[in-house]
């Protein structure tokens, strides 16, 4: 497909851009749109048939468009540094460093709460969204050039803001990775870094969930909201491309949950 021209559709146009969680959801979304912007698109994924799945999908959509794939696995605490370092490497393989990094990455939320909290549960409750996302910063800069054009968006979540109950330690989770979103901006100046914290989004894995409660799930978020709906990934994928676009955001926390938090 041709770069889009034009002073605003082109600032993407070429860029490297590294999706982690990138083949399902709400990064599946976010590579979409960087396609559509021009960018060259990297995806990752734990599981490689997933990953071949959202190539063959993306593919088919953009047979003209420059888009790549690789397994690293996050939640493999002894290994995790070696896959982070992995997965860039092969990103930047050509020569070409990274521009852009979107962190979607995530395993299923586990039934935690404080009633059940351990150290354990709570450690593996972290290892991809908190620990992952620190060991790909502290890597990243061997692969990204220092500059304020180039960015790093880590993934909130609503609850941080406005915790259900029998959230409070998911929700202390998501308040260490906003910190640390603020942290990074610091420690990796002045490559730019930025959190998007969406609401409830109909990914698959929010369908499969609402298909075993005969739809209640979905009800219950709408009604939560000033809109009357909830996310969806193309939507909520916008906010991603607007941190990676506007080069005087960092540190920046984008919301995108429907009014979640004034409903």
């Amino acid at each position: 497909m041709s770069a889009p021209t034009g002073k605003y559709l082109s600032k993407l146009a070429n860029k490297r851009v590294l999706v982690l969680g990138g083949t399902s959801g709400i990064g599946f979304g976010v590579a979409e749109a960087a396609l559509e912007h021009g960018a060259e698109v990297i995806v990752s994924n734990s599981n490689q048939p997933r990953l071949d799945a959202a190539l063959a999908r993306l593919r088919t959509a953009y047979p003209d468009a420059k888009i790549r794939g690789y397994t690293c696995d996050l939640s493999d605490a002894a290994n995790v540094e070696a896959n982070v370092d992995s997965l860039l490497s092969r990103a930047a393989a050509d020569g070409t460093k990274i521009h852009h990094v979107a962190f979607t990455a995530g395993d299923s939320l586990p039934d935690l709460n404080l009633a059940n909290a351990t150290v354990a549960s709570i450690n593996a409750a972290m290892a991809v969204r908190f620990a992952g996302a620190v060991i790909l910063a502290k890597l990243l800069p061997r692969y990204m050039d220092l500059d304020p054009a180039n960015s790093l968006t880590l993934t909130g979540g609503t609850n941080t803001d406005k915790p259900s109950a029998g959230w409070s330690v998911l929700a202390g989770i998501g308040g260490a990775v906003e910190a640390l979103s603020r942290g990074l901006a610091v420690d990796l100046k002045p490559v730019r870094v930025n959190l998007v914290s969406p609401g409830a989004v109909k990914t698959e894995l929010f369908e499969r969930f609402d298909t075993e409660m005969g739809g209640q799930l979905e009800a219950a978020y709408k009604a939560h909201t000033t809109t009357g709906e909830i996310g969806r990934p193309g939507d909520v994928a916008e906010a991603y491309i607007y941190l990676m676009k506007d080069r005087f955001a960092s540190g920046a926390i984008v919301n995108t949950n429907g009014g979640r938090l004034l409903a």
